[in-house]
């Protein structure tokens, strides 16, 4: 059956939103008790984040969890038929033990924990999530719903679909009664994109699922949900029937889904009363009130969500995806959607009816921004002015528009986008159970090319910025040359100076005038492609004065996704880089750069291997020159594989200095060192990808690193 994805663009954007409003809805009031919440709050109809004093927009398994296992589709060529252990292999490739995506509770204490284990240990799924090797009071836990948004948001309108890769992906982790409540979630979010009644997807569901305790529960829940007059009265009746102490584990499924319906059922067609439910009622608040939001987001679409409280401005369609994907983590709701619209093209066998636009910002759904929110300048201050989406579905109808009044000589109007992690809330206490992990997404010496209209005659100037954390992490904004602007449509490019290594934190748009202007600018467009010009990392001293022998931490190298045990700055060189076992790799960079040269002077002290890595997409899928006593290889790293794809004879020496560069360009993989290449390979499975380390059972330092994209 082939069908017209276009006309559910919308949708599945609404279904990404509505997951996301309801995670940050949920997640500051996760672990509290019911009654903690209802008498501090009563009922949650808005973010309640400022109150409970942490940020709106941290990471979360929910959100991370549900984007990285759903690449598997785009990893492995959009296979419908794609397996249960392939989706364990994208676990595997995107998960950065103890650190990214899952809760790290311990084995046979957190599920998604246990399953990585079974998973690294070389047991394939499902056999990784099954009860037979994990107990029931493990293997029916919530995670098998959390996660299955996306799978149903690629398949609309097919929820036979939607429900055979939703269990196929639920059982690398989970078994029982949890994979099948959330095939049924799967099941009714992708029938949602045309069936509007909570009954009838209920109903087509449940026969579908044919799970007999699963249909029990839930018709008795829709029984109390008919004759309850208050949702309060049906929570009751699930706390005494199906609670979390008549269940082992520690966030057991049955309780949880029975929320979710729940909150469907009592709130009818009203959006943010449903999500309010399912953050009011306890229990694991930011899962059930993600998943109320994806489904309604679907069924109700775009208005529905708009129906309440502006929760869109607030949010902004920002999203951290917190994965060994480094480049890809500071994300948006726009960005994901156009993934899932990819998968759901393929999968649906629909013909491309319209590109999906290939600059990073096109701000192409209704009402959408991609990060960009108002800036403030300490120094100056800001003219009066508003920043939103045309908010039409008009084809090339749409951009973001910054509206100001009063601008005039003395302030200014600006938006930004953040390009990099905000120190002040990582690692805070009490934001969030998952720590903020990313790679820049943009990088200096790379070039920004913008679109803008402006409809009026007089038009101000135009300035791109960018805020770059310096050596002790003060900010430092570099301003371009201003650009003067005329009516109609203005394209604009700025290569960005060189940062000396340093992570760029913030882009920015600031408009001046030196007579006063009342208006407005539509940006079209913003991107940057390919990798850096010329990005280089010095001396650790160089980048931080302060830097000490026993310093362990910087911002800079922070910027690097690390699956090494010790990935430190080193006092004398640049890294200190030592891992106990095979495959610890470090990267830095993202999917857009394609053809580079990676350089570092390497230092080898003692290891079994150790080496560069170039186009990595998480960190069992890439290209390294590798190292070892007696020759030098070049591999394609692929999941548990390691192929060789050239040898020499190298006679490697400890403690000496080898200038070693890695140059990528095309199907063309070179190794050289101390500039002249000693090693040649073609392969052109990986395209593009982050750079960096890997090292294998030892240690090595390495002084610099530097960027140098190939023409």
């Amino acid at each position: 059956m082939k069908i017209s994805i276009s006309s559910y663009k919308n949708q599945i954007y609404a279904g990404v939103l509505g997951k996301m409003i309801g995670v940050y809805l949920g997640r500051p009031i996760e672990g509290w008790t019911y009654e903690a919440i209802r008498d501090s709050f009563q009922d949650v109809n808005y973010f309640v984040n400022r109150k409970v004093g942490v940020p709106l927009i941290v990471p979360d398994d929910d959100i991370s969890g549900t984007f990285v296992f759903f690449r598997a589709l785009e990893d492995n060529q959009y296979e419908a038929d794609l397996s249960a252990a392939q989706i364990g292999d994208t676990w595997l490739n995107y998960i950065i033990e103890n650190r990214t995506v899952l809760w790290w509770g311990g084995l046979s204490r957190s599920t998604e924990h246990t399953a990585y284990l079974r998973l690294k240990q070389g047991i394939r799924a499902p056999r990784s999530g099954s009860s037979e090797l994990n107990g029931r009071s493990i293997s029916e836990q919530i995670g098998a719903q959390i996660f299955i948004d996306a799978w149903a948001l690629a398949c609309p309108n097919q929820p036979e679909l939607a429900m055979a890769l939703a269990r196929k992906a639920a059982s690398v982790s989970h078994d029982g009664i949890a994979v099948d409540a959330a095939c049924l979630l799967a099941y009714m979010e992708a029938a949602a994109f045309e069936e509007k009644s909570l009954d009838v997807l209920i109903d087509q569901g449940l026969a579908q699922v044919n799970h007999t305790l699963l249909t029990q529960f839930v018709n008795e829940l829709r029984e109390q949900c008919r004759i309850a007059a208050d949702w309060r009265t049906v929570r009751d009746w699930i706390a005494e029937h199906h609670g979390y102490d008549k269940y082992p584990g520690s966030c057991p499924m049955v309780t949880n889904h029975l929320v979710v319906m729940m909150s469907l059922l009592m709130a009818g067609d009203d959006f943010q009363k449903s999500i309010m439910i399912a953050s009011s009622a306890g229990w694991d608040t930011d899962c059930n009130a993600g998943n109320v939001g994806c489904l309604n987001g679907v069924r109700l679409g775009l208005a529905g969500i708009d129906q309440g409280p502006d929760f869109r401005k607030a949010v902004s369609d920002r999203m951290y995806v917190v994965s060994a994907d480094g480049g890809s983590c500071i994300t948006d709701a726009v960005i994901e959607t156009r993934k899932i619209v990819r998968a759901a093209e393929v999968l649906s066998g629909s013909l491309v009816e319209a590109a999906l636009p290939s600059q990073r910002y096109a701000f192409e759904y209704p009402g959408s921004t991609q990060g960009f929110m108002p800036y403030k300048d300490t120094l100056e201050e800001p003219a009066e002015m508003q920043v939103y989406n045309l908010n039409t579905v008009e084809e090339n109808h749409h951009g973001l528009v910054i509206a100001y009044n009063q601008l005039a000589r003395g302030n200014f109007a600006a938006v930004s986008v953040d390009t990099f992690i905000e120190l002040e809330s990582r690692g805070k206490e009490g934001t969030s159970y998952f720590e903020v992990l990313a790679s820049p997404s943009l990088y200096a010496t790379q070039t920004v090319h913008m679109e803008l209209e402006l409809p009026e005659e007089q038009t101000p100037l135009c300035n791109m910025f960018i805020d770059v954390y310096g050596q002790e992490d003060q900010i430092v904004k570099y301003v371009s040359p201003a650009y003067t602007l005329r009516q109609g449509m203005n394209s604009l490019s700025w290569e960005l100076p060189d940062t000396n290594g340093h992570a760029i934190y913030r882009f920015g748009i600031e408009l001046t005038s030196d007579m006063r202007l009342d208006g407005s600018v539509i940006v079209k467009s913003i991107d940057w492609k390919g990798a850096p010009k010329h990005f280089a990392m010095k001396k650790a001293i160089d980048l931080t004065p302060s830097l000490t022998p026993w310093t362990t931490n910087t911002t800079w190298i922070k910027s690097f996704m690390s699956s090494i045990d010790n990935f430190n700055p080193d006092f004398a060189e640049t890294f200190s880089i030592s891992h106990s076992t095979a495959n610890g790799v470090a990267t830095i960079g993202s999917l857009e750069w394609d053809n580079y040269s990676v350089s570092s002077q390497l230092i080898f002290t003692n290891q079994e291997s150790a080496g560069l890595v170039a186009r990595a997409k998480g960190h069992r899928r890439f290209y390294s020159a590798l190292f070892s006593q007696d020759h030098i290889r070049i591999c394609k790293h692929k999941d548990d594989q390691v192929i060789e794809l050239a040898s020499t004879s190298f006679d490697l020496q400890w403690d000496a200095r080898y200038d070693v560069s890695f140059h990528l360009k095309g199907s063309s993989l070179q190794v050289a060192v101390n500039e002249k290449v000693v090693l040649s390979a073609e392969d052109d499975e990986y395209r593009a990808g982050g750079a960096g380390f890997i090292v294998q059972s030892g240690a090595i330092l390495a002084n610099g690193f530097k960027i140098e994209a190939l023409c």
